[in-house]
């Protein structure tokens, strides 16, 4: 059975770590795409046409609104003129553990803070799924609004991330985790 069409938008801001994509319902903002260069974000823009059963609206709607937030909000994260995001979130692309790993990280893990993925295991209930919660993290999508970038492993070494170290490093950085590059 195809999936019943839902509305949603698509837009890219571009920030300090490069262009984000950015694709949102009426209900709030479902996905945070790093490096939506033309190439990427049409696979995405794809992706999301598949899974919601149309394409992005081009008409002024309800979705535009969200993205409309969202994008100033990362804006400002970026320019280190916000710390945390008020746009609401559709969390239909992510379900069961996932989902509640990282509506733990988005609702209890502060700008500037970091996790381990052993801790977050914990604070969720699920003693000895560190590894289920990095998948969670490689899964999240909602990067930077839901950050996954705070979560590490409990020696305190990075971790992964999904669009590259040097991105979690950036996020890390901005937020004054980690000293800024020295070039």
């Amino acid at each position: 059975m195809p999936p019943r069409p839902q509305e949603w938008a698509w837009a890219t801001v571009d920030v300090s770590i490069g262009p984000l994509g950015l694709a949102a319902t009426p209900k709030g903002l479902l996905e945070v795409a790093f490096g939506a260069d033309a190439r990427t974000a049409a696979a995405a823009v794809d992706r999301l046409t598949r899974r919601l059963g149309t394409a992005p609206a081009d008409r002024p709607c309800a979705a535009h609104d969200v993205l409309t937030q969202a994008s100033a909000e990362l804006e400002a994260y970026f320019a280190r003129r916000r710390e945390t995001f008020a746009v609401p979130l559709d969390w239909s692309l992510t379900a069961g553990f996932n989902r509640r790993v990282l509506r733990e990280l988005a609702e209890h893990v502060p700008y500037g803070t970091v996790v381990s993925y052993q801790d977050l295991a914990d604070r969720v209930g699920d003693q000895g799924a560190a590894r289920a919660v990095g998948t969670a993290m490689g899964s999240n999508p909602l990067p930077v609004v839901v950050p996954c970038h705070r979560v590490i492993e409990s020696s305190g070494g990075l971790g992964g991330f999904g669009s590259g170290l040097e991105i979690k490093r950036a996020l890390l950085s901005l937020e004054g985790v980690l000293p800024e590059p020295l070039f």
